[in-house]
């Protein structure tokens, strides 16, 4: 996937991000993946998820601390 495709996006900041935006993490919903970014620099690099190991990486962490 080329970087235009995933700036593309509709970014939205995560819920557990603070308030004084030191700690913001946005997701993206893209066709086949999911994108996270560091919203201070959304010009920068972001990572990629398909849709099963973003599940698995959620279901983990819901399920409590991963050593």
């Amino acid at each position: 996937m080329t970087a235009p495709v995933v700036h593309a996006g509709k970014w939205r900041k995560s819920s557990r991000s603070s308030a004084s935006g030191s700690n913001c993490v946005e997701v993206a919903e893209l066709t086949d993946a999911l994108a996270v970014r560091d919203s201070k620099d959304p010009e920068g690099p972001a990572l990629l998820f398909d849709r099963d190991a973003w599940s698995s990486f959620v279901v983990g962490l819901r399920r409590g601390p991963l050593d």
